[in-house]
């Protein structure tokens, strides 16, 4: 159904970018022609100036457009791109000028959004934001259609065509928010027996083209499409995958980010996005080799203000093969990562990257040596599915040693599960580590508990000799009087 009455488009077009003084963080040129290839257009002029503020009618103001007007004609243009938001009234007027298509920043994401869907999800959240946008564009001329007069024998059928293609427009949104409801319910219940099993999650996020669908692949073993473009993947994927040293874990691929992503595609993919607020770990994919790299860490982490994320964050420097950068982890405190430099393309870093991601899930690193009962073979096979076993050896009696490299509260779990004694099987003060260690009021309650229980066990003690003592006393008593 056609919501209104436009141009046709094309793939000819003509890029328009404006210097605004009044705004503090401008939109990127060459992100937007990165946007404009991704759209696959073909560009064939780009157009830039400046202003104090935006002008009301044109958003360019007049001479600009006009400048414009005769660049569409000299070139054939099909379509001007303009790398700012438009309101529906300067659309409209810039259409009429131009006798060509207009399309702004919001709609040309849009529009590189619904040719990437591939998902029945990635699809519903399109439309969706597609609808939301266009329902403000439903004010420009409507030259074909009926209009409400007033007088007898003038008036109108009562609801005219636009008033009809609001209701409809609406009908439809409604119809496409229940079905992402039945979406999320089905992604809550899949959550909910992920963390029922104690499967744990790790979503990767980051700015679009930052390599992420690479590092997903890299991690996972997986072949999924990656491309050097923006929004090169646009539905998220989730594997399975036994990560070294912290077991099961279901790795998520999220849609990119973007500098002034428009508010309605956020609320639009909310439902994608709440993998994200429900992972263990986020690791933000950064790449390292973008001179914008401070502004899209910032694009970043107001998207997931937005969505009001708590979740503990890991900053994976990418692409270090392009800036000379080598490979290793920056901790923020000790044994707490905050940042690990890596390049999945070139596969540097990984095991760096696999060493920061169990410390922040499982805590810090220590070796142990375990001396393996005869029937502890399950507890065996789980150390190996974990892959934390670094050596395997015997001793005189013939028991096997394992060498481990793991977080003590991960092997004092392990053990627990099988009912095994840590000073049974390992050396002292390694078993020492897998002791909790206390905060300082735990320590004085412990302290006091002691001392209660030694002070009653000393009762009872005293007790206890004063009975012997009594008891000959009335033995004798009762031979005296016999």
């Amino acid at each position: 159904m056609d919501y209104f009455d436009r141009h046709e488009g094309g793939e000819r077009a003509i890029l328009v970018h404006l210097e605004i003084r009044q705004i503090s963080d401008p939109d990127d040129l060459e992100e937007f022609k990165l946007l404009v290839d991704s759209a696959g257009a073909k560009q064939l002029a780009v157009i830039t100036g400046s202003r104090q503020k935006p002008d009301a009618k044109y958003f360019i103001g007049s001479g600009k457009a006009q400048e414009i007007a005769e660049q569409v004609q000299a070139l054939e243009a099909d379509i001007v791109i303009f790398n700012h938001s438009l309101t529906p009234s300067q659309e409209r007027n810039l259409e009429t000028l131009l006798q060509c298509r207009v399309l702004d920043r919001t709609g040309l994401i849009l529009d590189i959004f619904a040719q990437r869907a591939r998902t029945y999800e990635g699809k519903l959240q399109v439309e969706l934001a597609q609808l939301n946008h266009l329902a403000t564009r439903l004010v420009r001329g409507w030259t074909h259609l009926e209009r409400q007069k007033g007088g007898i024998g003038l008036r109108g059928p009562g609801e005219t065509q636009l008033e009809t293609d609001r209701r409809l427009l609406q009908i439809r949104v409604t119809q496409l928010k229940a079905r992402l409801d039945k979406v999320k319910q089905t992604r809550a219940q899949g959550r909910a027996k992920r963390q029922k099993s104690d499967v744990l999650t790790v979503s990767l996020v980051g700015y679009t083209n930052a390599g992420k669908s690479s590092l997903f692949n890299r991690l996972a073993d997986e072949n999924i499409y990656a491309a050097n473009q923006l929004f090169a993947t646009l539905d998220p994927t989730l594997r399975r995958l036994d990560w070294q040293g912290v077991g099961r874990v279901v790795l998520v691929d999220t849609v990119g980010f973007v500098r002034h992503l428009p508010h309605e595609l956020v609320e639009s993919f909310h439902a994608t996005l709440e993998e994200t607020l429900e992972a263990d770990l986020l690791l933000h994919v950064i790449d390292s080799s973008s001179p914008d790299m401070h502004e899209q860490i910032e694009a970043v982490k107001s998207v997931l203000a937005e969505i009001n994320s708590d979740v503990p964050v890991l900053n994976v420097y990418n692409k270090i093969d392009l800036t000379g950068e080598p490979a290793h982890i920056n901790y923020s405190e000790p044994g707490v990562p905050s940042r690990v430099y890596v390049s999945a393309k070139a596969d540097l870093g990984m095991s760096m990257l696999t060493t920061a991601v169990q410390q922040l899930l499982t805590g810090k690193l220590s070796t142990f040596e375990l001396t393996l009962p005869y029937d502890a073979g399950n507890l065996k096979n789980e150390l190996y599915r974990l892959d934390v076993v670094e050596q395997e050896s015997y001793d005189e009696s013939g028991h096997e040693i394992l060498t481990l490299r793991l977080p003590a509260d991960k092997l004092q779990q392990l053990l627990g599960q099988s009912n095994i004694d840590p000073f049974a099987v390992l050396p002292k003060e390694q078993a020492e580590l897998l002791i909790p260690k206390l905060e300082p009021f735990e320590q004085e309650l412990k302290q006091e508990a002691e001392q209660a229980l030694l002070s009653d066990s000393n009762l009872k003690e005293d007790f206890a000799d004063y009975e012997l003592e009594a008891e000959p006393t009335s033995l004798t008593e009762q031979e005296s009087n016999d």
